[in-house]
């Protein structure tokens, strides 16, 4: 398992470079700060996290899903009409008129159809 280590130096009168250090790291256990119970956070996660620079998680994957549905479900949802296909939908932001400077809303079958046209 290759563990990323990247830090920037400044040289003497020369330009900033990155680099990167390659270790190799094995599977760590983590304490959840919710639950409490020990969880893995493996060689792959490891290196999937130092790559995207984030720091190790603190929560088990049952408790960041918990986290992430709560964060959801609490979100408040406004009424809109697709501009594309007239459908009323839900939009998690509160949409303005376009003569107001607002952009065209689309509901998901249309926004998802244009996102895989692109």
């Amino acid at each position: 398992m290759k563990f990323l280590l990247k830090w920037k130096t400044i040289g003497e009168g020369t330009c900033n470079s990155n680099f990167f250090l390659i270790f190799s790291m094995a599977d760590q256990d983590i304490t959840c700060r919710d639950c409490g119970n020990s969880f893995a956070f493996t060689e792959g996660e490891q290196e999937f996290y130092a790559t995207k620079e984030l720091s190790p998680p603190q929560r088990c994957k049952d408790c960041r899903a918990a986290r992430k549905a709560e964060r959801f479900s609490s979100r408040e949802m406004h009424a809109a009409v697709c501009a594309k296909c007239g459908a009323d939908c839900e939009v998690p932001f509160k949409p303005r008129p376009v003569e107001e400077g607002g952009k065209p809303v689309l509901c998901k079958e249309c926004f998802m159809a244009e996102r895989g046209a692109a």
